[in-house]
């Protein structure tokens, strides 16, 4: 097992956190890659139709994977806190009945998007031109969700287990054969949304199966043998009690967001491609403070497994001004070079003409998330997550409201001005959290007590 776990309740923190983070940040870009490389093939071989219709039906699949991964949290966070109390045995039992629960999940999920992905794409007021492509992207897209919820499980293990090298590789495998996949099926096929599509489910079907077949033949602490596959019924009370509440985040937050989407695409094509790229753009802006969260959460949680609450705490902070700094940084690229970014995408001048706008006032967000997301992997890596989302629940009701009623007076600016405004609520509500130091807790059994959270 020692090949595949690190320990982060000893040494450097900031040389830990770096050590950590770094491939984080590369694997989360090659996931943000994936739609992107979809828009951006769609909008050279197909117009801003295609644009248009990848931007809907993809955020719907947005939605879906958002949920997988809030609901695998649990299981980064219980593997990370039995790491830091040394408790084997117990993570071996966490690992089984997490990918028993995910499967039977998978299942569902899969059946219910399918039922409803005609609904969802009209509730959206996808434009009447792009909806069959948008349609067609969306239900191919959810015919894999299997495959998303195997590689995320597979790289929310390993990194729980302080390894973020192997999923950082299986992502970079996915990424390859999707963009080359696009490039077959979209440019050479003619397939448009639909071949994007199929390249994204077969890249994500390639990468989990690579993966298992690695840990299969390098002698993971987990065999992947049916028999290993089973339901512990208080490990699967944990990843419940962890996993839904940060899955029921995501949904809270990509609920608003849907309402903006919706909000774009009812001025038009044009909008709901300019609003599209800028989604995009946004999804990579933020990938410095998403991954530093996520790699606070691992490395806290292996502390607080270990009852080392002040280095917890401490590798919040220095995760918070690393990941300060780049954003910052990627602020100042956006605010001087809009126009490049977008010219990336198209040189539709309607388009141009909304994107620019939109994306010199949203890329604000950029910093503010750096912030919050900081702040809430303390809460994460202690399995309170129920306090993200409460926190969740009440920016997504700023959010949403705010962009109705800053639409007809400013116009598409207004849906731009309420995420950052959302955000820096969401800020005030987590500093207050953690002064109150309730993060102070752990969601595992001490060796040998009976008393959750008991300390050494």
């Amino acid at each position: 097992m020692k090949k595949f776990y690190a320990d982060l309740t000893e040494g450097s923190i900031i040389r830990n956190l770096i050590r950590f983070s770094w491939p984080f940040l590369l694997s989360t870009f090659l996931q943000a890659l994936y739609n992107i490389v979809d828009m951006l093939i769609a909008g050279w071989f197909v117009g801003p139709v295609g644009i248009s219709a990848i931007n809907t039906g993809g955020f719907v699949t947005h939605i879906v994977t958002n949920l997988i991964i809030g609901f695998t949290v649990g299981g980064t966070i219980l593997i990370a806190q039995y790491l830091g109390a040394k408790q084997h045995k117990e993570l071996t039992a966490t690992i089984g009945s997490m990918f028993s629960i995910y499967a039977i999940s998978a299942v569902f999920i899969t059946g219910i998007m399918l039922l409803f992905c005609e609904p969802v794409l009209h509730l959206l007021q996808t434009p009447a031109e792009a909806f069959a492509d948008a349609q067609a992207y969306l239900t191919i897209c959810i015919s894999g969700t299997v495959f998303i919820f195997g590689y995320n499980a597979v790289c929310a293990m390993l990194r729980g287990m302080g390894d973020s090298v192997r999923p950082m590789v299986f992502v970079a495998i996915a990424t390859g054969i999707n963009i080359a996949l696009d490039l077959l099926f979209v440019g050479g096929m003619g397939m448009r949304a639909a071949g994007a599509a199929l390249a994204t489910v077969i890249a994500q079907a390639a990468s989990f199966v690579i993966s298992v077949v690695y840990l299969m033949r390098n002698k993971f602490v987990f065999d992947f043998r049916l028999k290993s596959f089973r339901l512990h019924a208080d490990k699967v009370r944990l990843l419940l009690k962890i996993g839904l509440p940060s899955s029921a985040q995501s949904a809270f937050v990509m609920l608003s967001f849907a309402i903006l989407v919706g909000l774009a695409n009812s001025f038009g094509v044009a909008t709901s491609a300019a609003v599209g790229i800028a989604s995009k753009v946004n999804g990579v802006a933020i990938l410095p403070g998403l991954a530093m969260g996520s790699s606070i959460s691992s490395m806290a949680g292996q502390n607080l497994g270990a009852c080392l609450y002040d280095r917890a705490k401490h590798t919040m902070y220095v995760g918070m001004r690393i990941s300060l700094g780049l954003s910052v940084l990627i602020f100042a690229l956006v605010q001087l070079f809009p126009q490049a970014i977008f010219a990336g995408f198209t040189q539709d001048p309607d388009v141009l003409a909304v994107g620019v706008s939109y994306i010199r006032i949203v890329s604000f967000d950029y910093i503010l998330a750096s912030i919050v997301f900081s702040l809430n992997a303390l809460a994460t890596a202690s399995g309170q997550t129920w306090f993200t989302l409460v926190n969740s629940i009440f920016n997504s009701l700023l959010r949403a409201p705010l962009a109705l009623l800053l639409v007809p007076v400013i116009g598409t600016d207004g849906i731009a001005v309420s995420v950052p405004v959302a955000t820096l609520a969401a800020i005030l509500i987590s500093i207050f959290y953690v002064q109150r130091g309730s993060w102070k807790t752990r969601q595992i059994n001490h060796a040998g007590s009976d008393q959750l959270n008991a300390c050494p």
